[in-house]
């Protein structure tokens, strides 16, 4: 099965369905989580400085012997390091770690509002020098997005954003849309909340897989790029095959009456 690629703002395309490692801290688990994604077809990868995983998976890739140009590297700038003179030397850092000169995608990861405004100008500049392919951000609300466009040269290219069946944040979705904005899921099943979902699970036996896949195979449909996680092989395998397969007009009514905006991770809402 071929993943789909969709086309960013800055005409380079990413794969829609990617690896997450958050929580992968230990070496081993890390790198064989890695190659188990590589081994079931995964060439998308999302780590961030504060995984504390970047040198691990950057290992692991080069270990494989697949050509750089066929995988796509997601990092992000934490918060301690999105001061205006620790981004470039913090980005560096991360370059060494992941073994590679340039980075597919660079992330301000949180929207801290001292800093955000000037970080936004030192990834445009770290864009301009061609190591990176494309910019964007982690966890902006709409009044974020709103801000950054009125200063900004070049538009974020993604937001991150926790979403999924129960948070599906359609005002945020739409604005994306209507700025060009593609829009990236973290904790596409909702760190396992509601597994036992009724209306899910019956989705689920209708087409013969799991509720994961079809917390997954929705967030696809809507036409996230969407960051599924995990160390074991078996459901790294799982959360892959949800490309294979589609879910009818019925189904998608259902699960769009889920919503209940449920946060199982940071809220930036009230992040001035």
């Amino acid at each position: 099965m071929n993943v789909p690629n969709i086309k960013l703002s800055s005409k380079t395309t990413i794969p829609q369905l990617g690896f997450g490692t958050w929580m992968m801290k230990e070496e081993r688990e890390c790198k064989n989580a890695v190659k188990a994604a590589l081994s079931t077809g995964y060439r998308h990868f999302d780590t961030a400085q504060i995984y504390e995983n970047e040198q691990f998976i950057g290992q692991a890739l080069a270990e494989s012997g697949i050509p750089r140009a066929e995988l796509f590297i997601t990092t992000k700038i934490w918060n301690d390091n999105m001061f205006w003179d620790d981004i470039g030397p913090s980005f560096e850092e991360s370059l060494k770690k992941l073994q590679t000169d340039y980075v597919d995608l660079l992330l301000l990861h949180f929207p801290v509002t001292e800093y955000r405004r000037p970080a936004w100008h030192r990834m445009q500049d770290i864009y301009k020098s061609g190591k990176v392919k494309a910019i964007g951000v982690s966890n902006y609300t709409i009044k974020h997005l709103e801000e950054l466009l009125r200063e900004s040269e070049i538009k974020p290219a993604v937001n991150q954003v926790e979403l999924h069946v129960f948070l599906q944040q359609p005002d945020l979705v739409q604005y994306c849309h209507d700025n060009d904005i593609a829009i990236e899921a973290y904790s596409p099943i909702a760190h396992g909340y509601d597994m036992d979902n009724k209306t899910i699970a019956k989705i689920a036996k209708k087409h013969g897989k799991s509720v994961a896949q079809i917390m997954i195979r929705w967030c696809l449909q809507k036409g996230f790029i969407t960051i599924p996680k995990s160390a074991r092989p078996e459901r790294i395998q799982e959360n892959f095959d949800t490309i294979g397969f589609t879910l009818d007009e019925e189904d998608m009514k259902e699960i769009a009456a889920l919503d209940k905006g449920l946060r199982t991770c940071w809220d930036p809402t009230h992040v001035a």
